[in-house]
């Protein structure tokens, strides 16, 4: 399902202005990611999707359906909502959590609980946990239980606010990862909103940069707006101008691995070439232990 934000305006009682005229589609089956620092108003564009929100002006379709006319209640419980720190009911258990939405809806729970079992393999949960309660989980054990809450009435259409900003890194990275894999084998229409750059460009099919006021910096993917930054605001979020994308390739004694550092020294990753050499472009001199690596993200810093 598709999603259009026609000339959407967002303006509280005390007269601040949270979104500005904005503007935007939305591809079906496909991730856009809001990204901006805080006050640009990423939230609130998500949440006027399923109406937790509602529109100063302008309005929010899905599928040429305007959301204003659609009862508020019934519309969220058609669309998946993921948050942070998952939002689980702490007196549930956890296959009661999933099984929510469906049994509001008419589903019988016998087999509202049978359904939130099959969920509960797909987003990597062992069924022992299922007569648990939430608070007998780790951090990534519940927000992986709202993801599967979320998917829980097969919705078209699952909105993700920051679902993944209360987890350490390596648990935020094993939920990344299995949210693309969940997102490769059911192609829902989803809509992120993160803060963390490297998590947007990871995730998202399009992604959006925000300024305040939800003012729209950049639309593009991922590859578009690392190769070309549209001015100095959106240089400078994705670290292009402080030398974050610029990296350069440190040889690692006699074997083959090459780190890969940024401007500042800092380790961004390693290039394994089992069985053959990486012969990575010489710039600036001839020092075989420290060379640049020619691409497109260096001549973007560079700009």
């Amino acid at each position: 399902m598709a999603i259009e934000f026609r000339n959407v305006r967002k303006t509280y009682p005390d007269g601040t202005t949270a979104v500005e005229d904005f503007s935007l589609t939305i591809p079906s089956r496909s991730t856009t990611v809001f990204v901006g620092s805080s006050g640009c108003g990423n939230t609130t564009l998500l949440r006027m999707i399923n109406r937790m929100v509602d529109a100063t002006s302008g309005q929010v379709l899905i599928d040429g359906e305007d959301v204003g006319a659609i009862e508020p209640v019934a519309l969220r419980r058609r669309i998946g909502y993921v948050m942070q720190n998952s939002g689980l009911l702490p007196h549930r258990t956890v296959i009661d959590n999933v099984a929510t939405v469906p049994v509001l809806t008419g589903t019988p729970k016998a087999k509202a609980r049978e359904q939130s079992m099959a969920l509960l393999d797909r987003v990597g949960l062992d069924r022992s946990l299922a007569k648990r309660y939430p608070g007998q989980l780790s951090g990534g054990q519940q927000q992986r239980v709202g993801v599967a809450r979320g998917l829980a009435a097969d919705p078209n259409i699952l909105l993700m606010d920051e679902p993944f900003g209360a987890v350490d890194p390596i648990v935020r990275d094993e939920l990344q990862r299995e949210l693309l894999r969940l997102q490769r084998e059911l192609g829902k229409t989803v809509v992120f909103v993160t803060h963390d750059i490297d998590e947007a460009f990871l995730l998202g099919t399009q992604v959006v940069i925000l300024k305040r006021g939800g003012v729209v910096a950049q639309i593009g993917t991922p590859a578009e707006i690392l190769a070309r930054p549209k001015d100095d605001f959106v240089a400078d979020f994705i670290g292009a101008k402080r030398g974050k994308r610029r990296l350069t390739v440190e040889q690692q004694g006699d074997g083959d691995d090459l780190l890969l550092v940024d401007s500042s020294g800092y380790p961004a990753g390693l290039i394994s070439a089992p069985g053959g050499r990486l012969e990575p472009v010489l710039s600036g001199g001839s020092d075989p232990k420290s060379r640049s690596v020619s691409n497109k993200t260096d001549q973007a810093g560079d700009a």
